[in-house]
């Protein structure tokens, strides 16, 4: 995370490939293999900072297995598929699937996005309230940290099917919002930043809370890292 990123870099665009470009560089390499002829990417899963069992009793350690060994992964694997399949259309200059290919890239970009800042902003012995410019800007934005729970819960457990709930920094605004998304890539603004999510696909809490979505959501805000939160705010949102 040594790389710092101008405002204008931030403003250029968040969403799809770009956000995955992105955020390798703001969390590190861990989750990009390798660069093939260009300009093909190839994403590999970023290893858990923590134990399975770590999120426990919040998230259970089986949970914890399959959402990011498998589900994250397949998320991953799509999304290499789809720029191996978009550089072979290009090359071809045969783009009659590029509808198909074109949702599959939002579809998966955005899961591998989502994905990856989920993992990365929660964490054991964590918890509490941000501090220092981003708990500023939430008591700017959503008038204290406890209002802005109540919001980001509600927005959180109300998620119509599969989803997401989503602090982001709106650069356009420069101010902090809560928005849902419907799978990943549904319901989004063009160039919010995600901060931190909280993940409504029943693969991330079905094993331990069955259709018991809201508590999930309330026990959530236990193993928040506000301090990852903290520093992904440094690096994309406070202008240089």
């Amino acid at each position: 995370m040594k790389e710092e990123f101008t405002r204008r870099e931030v403003i250029a665009g968040v969403g799809g490939a770009a956000a995955v470009g992105m955020l390798t560089h703001v969390l590190g390499t861990d989750a990009l293999a390798s660069q093939g002829e260009a300009p093909v990417f190839v994403h590999k899963l970023p290893p858990l900072a923590y134990p399975e069992d770590a999120l426990e009793p919040v998230i259970d350690k089986e949970t914890v297995r399959i959402h990011h060994g498998k589900h994250f992964a397949a998320y991953v694997d799509g999304l290499n598929k789809t720029l191996e399949a978009l550089d072979k259309a290009r090359k071809e200059g045969k783009f009659d699937n590029i509808k198909a290919l074109s949702r599959d890239l939002a579809f998966n970009g955005s899961g591998v996005v989502l994905h990856w800042i989920y993992f990365a902003t929660i964490g054991p012995k964590a918890g509490g309230s941000p501090t220092g410019a981003l708990a500023d800007l939430i008591n700017r934005d959503f008038g204290s940290f406890d209002i802005f729970w109540k919001q980001f819960a509600a927005a959180s457990k109300s998620v119509e099917a599969s989803g997401w709930g989503v602090l982001a920094w709106e650069p356009f605004s420069r101010r902090l919002v809560i928005m849902q998304a419907e799978k990943h890539q549904n319901l989004t603004s063009w160039g919010v930043m995600p901060l931190m999510v909280c993940d409504v696909w029943e693969h991330a809490y079905y094993l331990k809370y069955q259709n018991r979505r809201a508590e999930y959501v309330d026990n959530f805000i236990k193993i928040i890292d506000w301090k990852k939160v903290e520093d992904l705010f440094k690096k994309f949102c406070q202008a240089k």
